[in-house]
């Protein structure tokens, strides 16, 4: 039996984009390991439970600690000689770059990185990076020039990042395919016809400046005063160790004055935008949003920006709208577009439906990156 490690950052992250991709594995006849930083006890049941085998390390994701970073790379070599295995697939920045680099040292026989976007480093701020994002993106550039011409197959998730990255910085790599989407388990995100007669929208993403979750907040505030029966919903997480994390106290303002509902953590997306009429994610970068993806699946009219990643997700007036990032007064009036004209939810929902089926649908995407790997 073939053995494919997949090395990634979070534990939760592999439960809810990767299931699908293990479960597809074990059916090709694949052992599949998961290796993640974070694992409970819990976490490590739901990975054995798909059929995989769960393996904890240790990395810091923000940290710039290098003698850190080669004891995380040396913990990686010991493990893959361990196991053995004939593919290693990695995601995100870091596992990429160090999983690469100890895939080859540890000799695995292919070696693939998936870049699912490049993150804060590179992402243009309205207000100019901060220096700590300028080192962070030096240091990376160096990084990714040391490892990614190490592997056999570099895989991004849009054409832009691809350029961006190794065309504006003259990394020469061996191989490398854009995917498109990591795609959905369709059968989890059933088709659902708008029916509500109030007009709600929502924001799911982890609450990052980056995310656009201060655009849509003051958008939501300008809306609220002109048609104060508009719902607007946000979903998501903090993230306090990004240094463009909205703090718990700035959300506060907005559900204390009933400009928005915020549920804190949810377990049922799904739910939340069925329950919802319009998608809006006015981020200022993204690989492939796993989110928007879920609200055309489900047939979600979408509100997003014109930037890598989010493009690929909107035909322009055909299920929805693309805006200028940072721009919220353009976010204001596709938003009161909607309110104005609502007959245009369900038509432009069912064209996100239509675009899912054909772009995102989980099984076709495994299929076509299993088949690149190998």
């Amino acid at each position: 039996m073939k053995k494919i490690i997949l090395l990634n950052n979070i534990a939760q992250d592999i439960l809810i984009f990767r299931r699908h991709l293990v479960q597809y594995l074990i059916t090709q006849n694949y052992m599949v390991y998961v290796m993640a930083t974070d694992f409970s006890s819990q976490t490590k049941r739901q990975i054995e439970m798909l059929g995989a085998i769960p393996i904890g390390y240790s990395l810091k994701r923000g940290g710039l600690n290098p003698f850190y970073d080669l004891k995380t790379l040396w913990q990686l070599i010991k493990t893959f000689k361990q196991i053995r295995p004939n593919i290693i697939l990695s995601s995100f920045a870091k596992p990429v770059i160090f999983g690469t680099l100890a895939a080859k040292i540890a000799g695995v026989q292919k070696v693939v990185g998936m870049i699912e976007g490049l993150g804060y480093a590179f992402t243009e701020q309205p207000n100019g990076q901060t220096l700590k994002a300028r080192l962070i993106k030096f240091i990376q550039i160096l990084l990714y020039k040391l490892a990614l011409p190490q592997a056999d197959l570099v895989l991004f998730l849009n054409n832009d990042d691809a350029k961006d990255l190794l065309d504006k910085y003259h990394i020469k790599v061996k191989r490398r395919e854009v995917l498109g989407g990591i795609g959905l388990d369709l059968k989890e995100y059933r088709f659902s016809e708008f029916s509500s007669s109030f007009i709600s929208f929502v924001f799911i993403a982890r609450l990052l400046r980056e995310k656009g979750i201060f655009e849509f907040l003051k958008a939501a505030e300008e809306l609220k005063k002109k048609y104060p029966e508009v719902i607007f919903k946000v979903i998501g997480s903090f993230d306090i160790e990004n240094p463009g994390a909205l703090k718990k106290e700035e959300l506060q303002y907005y559900i204390d004055n009933n400009i928005i509902t915020y549920p804190g953590f949810v377990n049922n997306i799904n739910q939340w935008i069925t329950e919802s009429s319009i998608f809006v994610l006015p981020s200022y970068r993204e690989g492939v949003p796993r989110s928007t993806q879920e609200a055309m699946a489900i047939g979600r009219a979408i509100i997003t920006t014109d930037v890598p990643g989010c493009r690929e997700t909107v035909e322009n007036g055909e299920n929805g709208f693309l805006i200028p990032k940072w721009d919220i007064s353009a976010l204001v009036k596709a938003m009161e577009y909607f309110i104005k004209n609502p007959t245009e939810i369900k038509r432009m929902g069912f064209k996100s439906y239509q675009m899912a089926l054909e772009k995102f649908d989980g099984n076709k995407v495994n299929k076509k990156l299993l088949k690149l790997i190998e």
